[in-house]
């Protein structure tokens, strides 16, 4: 029988199609690159490249991580929500710094981005829960995230009595969602390559001034 290590160490890397990239012609602001790589992974087909790895950390400095969707992105960060019970927010609470890694592996590029989260209130928050679908905004209200679980029934008739309780209210908001934005003071570009050249490009922030260079992979 293969043991996992001696399945993990068959297993090929690498192996997407990197497209071509110049670092020297890379715009002075990470927003602007990091636009041009999603849509790129978009029209390569990569699958749900708006999914990010979310991760933070708590008062003690105990790390986690997630997979999460990205929601938004612009000048002043990139938007995610969760809600105020989950594990996440309670270490948002407590430290409030988190990072995103984006993973596009038919393009075989990464990006990490790092800095502040900050919370957006409570009426970016309404908007953002109301923005998503039925089924989404049922799910978030039909969950209690953490807590003990009976069953899987349980689960079951919870979601079902939420899905009633949005299509007869579909203005509710659930009072516990909350819209976040991790503000960066770093953005890492990374674009690997079968012989191992990576190209690692990283931007810091320093104010309102973005420098970007090169380190070794």
């Amino acid at each position: 029988m293969t043991s996992v290590r001696e399945l993990l160490r068959s297993l090929p890397a690498l192996s997407g199609r990197p497209p071509r990239f110049d670092p020297a012609a890379a715009p002075h602001d990470p927003i602007d690159l990091f636009t041009q790589w999603f849509t790129a992974a978009v029209e390569a087909g990569v699958p749900e490249p708006h999914a990010a790895t979310l991760a933070t950390a708590d008062a003690a400095g105990r790390p986690s991580s997630r997979v999460l969707v990205l929601k938004d992105v612009g000048p002043d960060g990139f938007a995610f929500a969760t809600d105020a019970r989950s594990a996440k927010a309670a270490d948002l609470a407590a430290n409030p710094q988190a990072s995103l890694a984006f993973w596009w592996q038919p393009v075989v590029r990464q990006v990490r981005v790092a800095g502040a989260a900050r919370y957006l209130g409570d009426d970016a928050s309404a908007a953002d829960y109301l923005a998503r679908s039925p089924a989404s905004r049922a799910a978030a209200a039909g969950v209690r995230p953490g807590e003990p679980l009976t069953s899987v029934a349980e689960l079951h008739a919870s979601l079902a009595a939420s899905r009633e309780r949005i299509a007869a209210e579909p203005g509710y908001v659930l009072p516990s969602w909350q819209a976040w934005l991790v503000v960066p003071d770093v953005v890492e570009f990374w674009q690997g390559s079968a012989d191992r050249a990576h190209v690692r490009l990283v931007y810091r922030r320093t104010g309102d001034v973005w420098a970007r260079s090169l380190v070794w992979p």
